[in-house]
Protein backbone atom coordinates (compact mmCIF):
# COMPACT_ATOMS: atom_id res chain seq x y z
CA UNK A 1 0.00 0.00 0.00
CA UNK A 2 1.54 3.36 -1.00
CA UNK A 3 2.57 5.68 1.78
CA UNK A 4 0.02 8.48 2.24
CA UNK A 5 2.51 11.29 2.75
CA UNK A 6 -0.13 14.05 2.82
CA UNK A 7 -2.04 12.32 5.61
CA UNK A 8 0.99 12.13 7.86
CA UNK A 9 2.24 15.52 6.76
CA UNK A 10 -0.89 17.04 8.27
CA UNK A 11 0.34 15.85 11.68
CA UNK A 12 3.32 18.22 11.49
CA UNK A 13 2.27 21.89 11.83
CA UNK A 14 5.85 22.92 11.02
CA UNK A 15 5.01 22.27 7.36
CA UNK A 16 2.63 25.24 7.41
CA UNK A 17 5.44 27.75 7.97
CA UNK A 18 8.77 26.12 7.10
CA UNK A 19 10.51 23.72 4.79
CA UNK A 20 12.02 21.74 7.63
CA UNK A 21 15.02 19.61 6.69
CA UNK A 22 17.09 19.60 9.85
CA UNK A 23 16.11 16.27 11.40
CA UNK A 24 19.76 15.34 11.91
CA UNK A 25 19.79 18.14 14.52
CA UNK A 26 16.40 18.48 16.23
CA UNK A 27 13.09 17.32 14.79
CA UNK A 28 9.78 19.18 15.06
CA UNK A 29 7.09 17.47 17.08
CA UNK A 30 3.98 15.95 15.56
CA UNK A 31 0.54 16.74 16.93
CA UNK A 32 0.42 13.27 18.49
CA UNK A 33 3.65 13.80 20.40
CA UNK A 34 2.63 17.24 21.57
CA UNK A 35 -0.80 16.01 22.63
CA UNK A 36 0.69 13.12 24.60
CA UNK A 37 3.01 15.44 26.51
CA UNK A 38 0.41 18.15 27.08
CA UNK A 39 -2.06 15.58 28.39
CA UNK A 40 0.37 14.64 31.14
CA UNK A 41 1.18 18.27 31.95
CA UNK A 42 -2.51 19.09 32.21
CA UNK A 43 -3.07 16.07 34.43
CA UNK A 44 -0.27 16.94 36.83
CA UNK A 45 -1.41 20.56 36.81
CA UNK A 46 -4.89 19.48 37.90
CA UNK A 47 -4.40 16.42 40.15
CA UNK A 48 -0.69 16.13 40.87
CA UNK A 49 0.52 12.54 41.22
CA UNK A 50 -2.92 10.99 41.59
CA UNK A 51 -2.41 8.88 38.46
CA UNK A 52 1.22 7.87 39.02
CA UNK A 53 0.42 4.23 38.31
CA UNK A 54 -0.64 5.22 34.80
CA UNK A 55 2.66 7.04 34.38
CA UNK A 56 4.51 3.79 35.02
CA UNK A 57 2.27 1.90 32.61
CA UNK A 58 2.95 4.49 29.92
CA UNK A 59 6.71 4.21 30.49
CA UNK A 60 6.41 0.43 30.20
CA UNK A 61 4.46 0.86 26.96
CA UNK A 62 7.26 3.07 25.62
CA UNK A 63 9.79 0.34 26.45
CA UNK A 64 7.66 -2.17 24.55
CA UNK A 65 7.39 0.12 21.51
CA UNK A 66 11.14 0.74 21.49
CA UNK A 67 11.74 -3.00 21.84
CA UNK A 68 9.49 -3.62 18.83
CA UNK A 69 11.38 -0.99 16.86
CA UNK A 70 14.71 -2.70 17.64
CA UNK A 71 13.53 -6.33 17.66
CA UNK A 72 14.59 -6.51 21.29
CA UNK A 73 12.94 -7.63 24.53
CA UNK A 74 11.30 -4.93 26.67
CA UNK A 75 13.55 -6.02 29.52
CA UNK A 76 16.57 -5.05 27.41
CA UNK A 77 15.40 -1.43 27.15
CA UNK A 78 16.37 1.35 29.55
CA UNK A 79 14.89 4.83 29.28
CA UNK A 80 17.63 7.44 29.43
CA UNK A 81 18.16 11.19 29.18
CA UNK A 82 20.19 11.14 25.98
CA UNK A 83 22.68 9.28 23.78
CA UNK A 84 25.68 10.39 25.84
CA UNK A 85 24.23 8.85 28.98
CA UNK A 86 23.66 5.56 27.18
CA UNK A 87 27.18 5.46 25.72
CA UNK A 88 28.75 6.33 29.08
CA UNK A 89 26.67 3.73 30.93
CA UNK A 90 27.87 0.97 28.61
CA UNK A 91 31.48 2.16 28.35
CA UNK A 92 32.04 2.67 32.06
CA UNK A 93 30.04 -0.37 33.12
CA UNK A 94 32.50 -2.82 31.57
CA UNK A 95 35.47 -4.12 33.52
CA UNK A 96 38.57 -3.01 31.63
CA UNK A 97 42.15 -4.25 31.76
CA UNK A 98 45.26 -2.32 30.65
CA UNK A 99 45.94 -3.11 27.00
CA UNK A 100 42.30 -3.72 26.10
CA UNK A 101 41.37 -2.09 22.81
CA UNK A 102 38.38 -0.22 21.44
CA UNK A 103 37.95 0.22 17.69
CA UNK A 104 35.99 3.24 16.50
CA UNK A 105 35.91 5.68 13.59
CA UNK A 106 37.73 8.98 13.23
CA UNK A 107 35.23 11.83 13.13
CA UNK A 108 32.51 10.23 15.26
CA UNK A 109 30.16 12.66 16.96
CA UNK A 110 31.58 13.60 20.41
CA UNK A 111 28.91 11.53 22.21
CA UNK A 112 30.49 8.39 20.80
CA UNK A 113 34.09 9.52 21.29
CA UNK A 114 34.72 11.07 24.69
CA UNK A 115 33.28 8.21 26.75
CA UNK A 116 35.69 5.81 25.05
CA UNK A 117 38.59 8.28 25.01
CA UNK A 118 38.31 8.72 28.78
CA UNK A 119 39.07 5.01 29.23
CA UNK A 120 42.65 5.64 28.15
CA UNK A 121 43.24 6.67 31.78
CA UNK A 122 42.71 3.00 32.63
CA UNK A 123 45.26 1.86 30.09
CA UNK A 124 42.72 1.13 27.36
CA UNK A 125 43.78 1.75 23.75
CA UNK A 126 41.38 3.59 21.43
CA UNK A 127 42.07 2.78 17.78
CA UNK A 128 40.40 4.98 15.16
CA UNK A 129 39.66 3.85 11.61
CA UNK A 130 40.12 6.57 9.00
CA UNK A 131 37.20 7.25 6.63
CA UNK A 132 37.83 7.90 2.95
CA UNK A 133 35.71 10.69 1.44
CA UNK A 134 33.16 10.18 4.20
CA UNK A 135 32.88 6.42 3.66
CA UNK A 136 34.03 3.77 6.09
CA UNK A 137 34.76 0.44 4.47
CA UNK A 138 33.84 -2.75 6.28
CA UNK A 139 37.32 -4.08 5.55
CA UNK A 140 39.02 -1.13 7.25
CA UNK A 141 37.13 -1.81 10.48
CA UNK A 142 37.76 -5.54 10.40
CA UNK A 143 41.47 -5.04 9.69
CA UNK A 144 41.71 -2.88 12.84
CA UNK A 145 40.47 -5.72 15.07
CA UNK A 146 42.97 -7.67 17.13
CA UNK A 147 42.98 -10.27 19.89
CA UNK A 148 42.86 -7.36 22.37
CA UNK A 149 39.75 -5.72 20.89
CA UNK A 150 36.95 -5.68 23.47
CA UNK A 151 34.48 -3.28 21.85
CA UNK A 152 33.76 -1.89 18.40
CA UNK A 153 31.97 1.44 18.94
CA UNK A 154 30.45 2.95 15.80
CA UNK A 155 27.59 5.12 14.64
CA UNK A 156 24.83 3.56 12.57
CA UNK A 157 24.96 6.70 10.41
CA UNK A 158 27.81 9.20 10.41
CA UNK A 159 26.50 12.62 11.44
CA UNK A 160 28.39 14.61 8.79
CA UNK A 161 28.76 12.39 5.72
CA UNK A 162 25.54 10.43 6.19
CA UNK A 163 27.37 7.15 5.58
CA UNK A 164 25.26 4.21 6.80
CA UNK A 165 27.03 1.11 8.05
CA UNK A 166 25.96 -2.46 7.30
CA UNK A 167 25.50 -3.40 10.95
CA UNK A 168 24.59 -7.03 10.31
CA UNK A 169 27.82 -7.58 8.39
CA UNK A 170 29.82 -5.81 11.08
CA UNK A 171 28.06 -7.75 13.82
CA UNK A 172 29.14 -11.01 12.22
CA UNK A 173 32.75 -9.84 12.17
CA UNK A 174 32.60 -8.79 15.81
CA UNK A 175 31.11 -12.12 16.86
CA UNK A 176 33.83 -13.99 14.94
CA UNK A 177 36.47 -11.89 16.70
CA UNK A 178 34.91 -12.28 20.15
CA UNK A 179 34.30 -8.56 20.74
CA UNK A 180 31.19 -6.53 21.57
CA UNK A 181 29.45 -4.27 19.05
CA UNK A 182 28.16 -0.98 20.43
CA UNK A 183 26.12 1.36 18.22
CA UNK A 184 25.36 5.06 18.51
CA UNK A 185 22.09 4.87 16.58
CA UNK A 186 20.80 8.44 16.89
CA UNK A 187 21.29 9.38 13.21
CA UNK A 188 19.51 6.31 11.85
CA UNK A 189 17.06 4.92 14.38
CA UNK A 190 13.54 5.75 13.25
CA UNK A 191 14.62 6.28 9.67
CA UNK A 192 16.03 2.85 8.77
CA UNK A 193 15.41 -0.71 9.92
CA UNK A 194 17.68 -1.76 12.76
CA UNK A 195 17.51 -5.31 14.14
CA UNK A 196 19.71 -5.68 17.21
CA UNK A 197 19.43 -9.47 17.17
CA UNK A 198 20.28 -9.89 13.49
CA UNK A 199 23.21 -7.50 13.89
CA UNK A 200 24.34 -9.17 17.14
CA UNK A 201 24.53 -5.77 18.84
CA UNK A 202 25.59 -5.83 22.50
CA UNK A 203 24.60 -2.26 23.28
CA UNK A 204 22.93 0.68 21.55
CA UNK A 205 22.09 4.24 22.51
CA UNK A 206 19.98 6.99 20.94
CA UNK A 207 18.05 10.09 21.89
CA UNK A 208 14.52 10.70 20.67
CA UNK A 209 14.85 14.18 19.23
CA UNK A 210 16.23 13.42 15.77
CA UNK A 211 14.86 10.75 13.40
CA UNK A 212 12.58 9.29 16.07
CA UNK A 213 10.62 12.57 15.90
CA UNK A 214 10.38 12.79 19.67
CA UNK A 215 11.37 15.37 22.31
CA UNK A 216 14.82 16.14 23.65
CA UNK A 217 15.87 14.57 26.92
CA UNK A 218 14.19 11.21 26.38
CA UNK A 219 16.33 8.44 24.95
CA UNK A 220 16.94 4.72 24.88
CA UNK A 221 19.71 2.36 25.93
CA UNK A 222 19.56 -1.22 24.71
CA UNK A 223 21.70 -3.84 26.46
CA UNK A 224 21.60 -7.42 25.25
CA UNK A 225 20.51 -9.87 27.96
CA UNK A 226 23.56 -12.03 27.34
CA UNK A 227 25.97 -9.24 28.28
CA UNK A 228 23.89 -7.41 30.90
CA UNK A 229 25.73 -8.94 33.85
CA UNK A 230 28.99 -7.61 32.39
CA UNK A 231 27.70 -4.02 32.31
CA UNK A 232 27.64 -2.83 35.93
CA UNK A 233 25.43 0.19 36.66
CA UNK A 234 27.58 3.26 37.25
CA UNK A 235 24.82 5.68 38.26
CA UNK A 236 23.15 4.23 41.33
CA UNK A 237 19.80 5.28 42.72
CA UNK A 238 16.62 3.98 44.27
CA UNK A 239 15.23 2.83 40.91
CA UNK A 240 18.23 0.68 39.98
CA UNK A 241 17.91 -1.84 42.81
CA UNK A 242 15.86 -5.01 43.02
CA UNK A 243 13.75 -3.90 46.02
CA UNK A 244 13.09 -0.43 44.66
CA UNK A 245 9.56 -0.27 46.09
CA UNK A 246 10.75 -0.98 49.66
CA UNK A 247 12.17 2.33 50.85
CA UNK A 248 13.55 0.68 54.01
CA UNK A 249 15.59 -1.94 52.13
CA UNK A 250 19.36 -1.52 52.11
CA UNK A 251 20.15 -4.50 49.90
CA UNK A 252 22.35 -3.41 47.00
CA UNK A 253 21.30 -5.82 44.24
CA UNK A 254 20.33 -4.81 40.73
CA UNK A 255 16.95 -5.10 39.07
CA UNK A 256 16.81 -8.13 36.82
CA UNK A 257 16.45 -6.17 33.57
CA UNK A 258 17.72 -3.01 31.88
CA UNK A 259 15.86 -0.80 34.36
CA UNK A 260 18.98 -1.26 36.50
CA UNK A 261 20.46 1.47 34.27
CA UNK A 262 17.69 3.95 35.09
CA UNK A 263 19.15 5.81 38.03
CA UNK A 264 16.06 7.47 39.43
CA UNK A 265 12.94 9.42 38.54
CA UNK A 266 12.40 9.39 34.79
CA UNK A 267 11.58 12.23 32.41
CA UNK A 268 7.97 11.11 32.41
CA UNK A 269 6.70 13.90 30.19
CA UNK A 270 9.44 13.28 27.65
CA UNK A 271 8.74 9.55 27.67
CA UNK A 272 5.06 10.20 26.99
CA UNK A 273 6.21 12.06 23.89
CA UNK A 274 8.83 9.50 22.92
CA UNK A 275 6.34 6.65 23.14
CA UNK A 276 3.87 8.51 20.94
CA UNK A 277 6.63 9.28 18.43
CA UNK A 278 7.77 5.67 18.17
CA UNK A 279 4.18 4.46 17.83
CA UNK A 280 3.71 6.86 14.92
CA UNK A 281 6.83 5.53 13.18
CA UNK A 282 5.73 1.93 13.71
CA UNK A 283 2.34 2.82 12.23
CA UNK A 284 3.93 4.30 9.10
CA UNK A 285 6.39 1.40 8.88
CA UNK A 286 10.16 1.79 9.04
CA UNK A 287 10.77 0.17 5.63
CA UNK A 288 8.31 2.68 4.10
CA UNK A 289 10.07 5.52 5.86
CA UNK A 290 13.49 4.33 4.71
CA UNK A 291 12.45 4.08 1.06
CA UNK A 292 10.84 7.51 1.21
CA UNK A 293 13.88 9.18 2.77
CA UNK A 294 16.26 7.55 0.29
CA UNK A 295 14.11 8.69 -2.63
CA UNK A 296 14.21 12.26 -1.34
CA UNK A 297 17.94 12.35 -0.61
CA UNK A 298 18.73 10.73 -3.95
CA UNK A 299 16.76 13.48 -5.70
CA UNK A 300 18.56 16.11 -3.62
CA UNK A 301 22.02 14.63 -4.17
CA UNK A 302 21.51 14.30 -7.92
CA UNK A 303 20.34 17.91 -8.19
CA UNK A 304 23.26 19.25 -6.16
CA UNK A 305 25.77 17.37 -8.29
CA UNK A 306 24.18 18.67 -11.49
CA UNK A 307 24.56 22.21 -10.13
CA UNK A 308 28.26 21.66 -9.47
CA UNK A 309 28.27 21.48 -5.69
CA UNK A 310 30.80 19.17 -3.99
CA UNK A 311 28.65 16.50 -2.33
CA UNK A 312 30.37 14.75 0.55
CA UNK A 313 29.89 11.12 1.52
CA UNK A 314 28.22 8.10 -0.06
CA UNK A 315 26.54 8.00 -3.44
CA UNK A 316 25.23 4.42 -3.42
CA UNK A 317 21.70 3.91 -2.09
CA UNK A 318 22.74 1.04 0.21
CA UNK A 319 25.21 3.35 1.99
CA UNK A 320 23.12 6.53 1.95
CA UNK A 321 20.88 7.89 4.68
CA UNK A 322 18.77 10.94 5.45
CA UNK A 323 21.83 13.20 5.56
CA UNK A 324 23.27 15.02 2.55
CA UNK A 325 26.24 17.35 3.16
CA UNK A 326 27.97 19.46 0.54
CA UNK A 327 30.37 22.32 -0.04
CA UNK A 328 28.66 25.06 -2.11
CA UNK A 329 30.09 25.62 -5.58
CA UNK A 330 30.58 29.27 -4.67
CA UNK A 331 30.61 31.25 -1.46
CA UNK A 332 30.51 29.60 1.95
CA UNK A 333 28.27 27.14 3.72
CA UNK A 334 27.30 29.85 6.20
CA UNK A 335 26.37 32.19 3.35
CA UNK A 336 24.14 29.63 1.69
CA UNK A 337 22.69 28.73 5.08
CA UNK A 338 21.70 32.36 5.59
CA UNK A 339 20.00 32.36 2.18
CA UNK A 340 18.07 29.20 2.97
CA UNK A 341 17.03 30.42 6.41
CA UNK A 342 15.88 33.74 4.97
CA UNK A 343 13.62 31.75 2.65
CA UNK A 344 12.13 29.69 5.49
CA UNK A 345 14.20 26.59 4.80
CA UNK A 346 15.59 25.04 7.98
CA UNK A 347 18.91 23.19 7.49
CA UNK A 348 22.31 23.30 9.22
CA UNK A 349 25.95 24.16 8.60
CA UNK A 350 28.53 21.68 9.84
CA UNK A 351 32.31 21.71 9.35
CA UNK A 352 32.19 24.09 6.39
CA UNK A 353 29.35 22.21 4.70
CA UNK A 354 25.62 22.63 4.37
CA UNK A 355 23.87 19.61 5.88
CA UNK A 356 20.33 18.83 4.70
CA UNK A 357 18.29 16.09 6.36
CA UNK A 358 14.67 15.54 5.21
CA UNK A 359 12.27 13.06 6.81
CA UNK A 360 9.51 10.97 5.28
CA UNK A 361 6.86 13.70 5.43
CA UNK A 362 8.90 16.12 3.32
CA UNK A 363 7.96 16.39 -0.36
CA UNK A 364 9.64 16.40 -3.74
CA UNK A 365 8.45 19.98 -4.19
CA UNK A 366 10.33 20.98 -1.05
CA UNK A 367 13.48 19.28 -2.34
CA UNK A 368 13.13 21.18 -5.60
CA UNK A 369 12.72 24.47 -3.75
CA UNK A 370 15.95 23.82 -1.83
CA UNK A 371 17.71 23.09 -5.13
CA UNK A 372 16.32 26.28 -6.63
CA UNK A 373 17.74 28.33 -3.77
CA UNK A 374 21.08 26.48 -3.86
CA UNK A 375 21.46 27.28 -7.55
CA UNK A 376 21.39 31.04 -7.05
Amino acid sequence: MPLDVQHYRSLFPVTESLIYMNHAAVSPLSRRVRDAMVSLLDEVHQVGAENWRQWMKTCDAARRSLAQLLNAEPGEIALTKNTSEGVSTFANGLEWRPGDEIVSIEGEFPSNFFAWKALEKRGVVLRLVQPQDGRVSHESIVSALSSRTRVVAVSFVQYLSGFRLDLEKLGQACAANGCLLFVDAIQGLGAFPLDVKAAQIAGLAADGHKWLLGPEGAGVLYVNRQVMERITPTEIGWWTVRHWADFTSRELSWRDDARRYECGTLNTCGIYGLGAAVDLLLEVGIPNIADRILDLTERLRRGLLEQGHAVFGPQAREEASGIVSFVPRQGTAEGLLDTLLANRVQVAARCGMVRISPHFYNTEAEIDRVLELASQ
